[in-house]
């Protein structure tokens, strides 16, 4: 008989990853006390130990350098867009009249 998969809900996990972080505790002795193994909570805390986590979808939130890095990349976006706009009206008006 093969063994069944274990399921556990976003609270538990959560819950697992606080405990995990608090100083002094390690992840082995956590691990053990919930009955998980050690690989299994170390990738729970690359889940929700990343940040405080979205309640409405249970991801972590992006840092602020993640962020930044949006806005910037958005920012990028219109300013070419602008200079495109620019060199078309250049070479617009820059064409002779007669």
């Amino acid at each position: 008989m093969g063994n069944t998969r274990r399921k556990f809900g976003a609270e538990f996990k959560r819950e697992a990853v606080r405990q995990a972080l608090q100083p002094g505790n390690a992840v082995a002795t956590i691990a053990q006390d919930l009955g998980v193994h050690e690989s299994v909570l170390r990738r729970w805390l690359k889940e929700y130990g990343s940040g405080p986590a979205d309640k409405a979808t249970e991801r972590p939130l992006k840092n602020a350098q993640t962020q930044e890095i949006d806005r910037l990349k958005r920012e990028l976006v219109r300013v070419k867009m602008e200079r495109d706009i620019i060199k078309k009206a250049l070479g617009y008006f820059a064409k002779d009249p007669s």
